[in-house]
Formats: structure tokens, C-alpha cells, sequence
């Protein structure tokens, strides 16, 4: 970014009321959040093809996700039928 983008964010900073600021301050902490773990991962996909423990990284593919749906179930929790089974 050059310094003159800088500066003219920098002053319009000035003129946003509070909960614009709070609302900014989220939202650039999710973006450096997100930032620093891509950089983790990147880092640590690195170490992994540097080491030879592995020789290639797939991409997961995250277009086949299912929707998963929840089932109604009758009787008791399912949770209390496995309790009671393990006892």
C-alpha cells in the first residue's frame, strides 16, 4: 500500500463515529485472524515437503460438502440410550 493510501485512510479514520471504529476493529482483526493461520499452514505444508515426509499436498475439495440434516428420533435422547448401555 502506498503511503499516500495510508494517510487518506488514516484520516478518514477521524471522522467515524465509535461504533464504526469497533465494527472496523473486527473486521481487520478477522482479516489478520485469517491472514496468520494461511501463513501457518503455508509454513507448515513447507516444512512437511522440506522434511520428505511427505512428497505432495492435495487440495481439499471443498465443493462436495453435503448438507447434512438432522434426524428426529422417538422415544428417549439418544444420548440417556448410551448412557445406559455402557452401564
Amino acid at each position: 500500500m502506498t503511503q499516500v493510501k495510508l494517510n487518506q485512510i488514516l484520516e478518514q479514520l477521524e471522522t467515524l463515529e465509535s461504533d464504526e471504529l469497533q465494527h472496523l476493529h473486527q473486521v481487520i482483526q478477522t482479516h489478520l485472524t485469517a491472514r496468520e493461520q494461511a501463513i501457518q499452514r503455508t509454513t507448515f505444508h513447507q516444512a512437511l515437503l522440506t522434511s520428505v515426509l511427505v512428497n505432495q499436498l492435495k487440495k481439499p475439495l471443498r465443493n462436495q460438502a453435503t448438507e447434512r440434516r438432522l434426524i428426529e428420533v422417538q422415544g428417549k435422547p439418544v444420548s440417556e440410550t448410551i448412557i445406559e448401555e455402557r452401564r
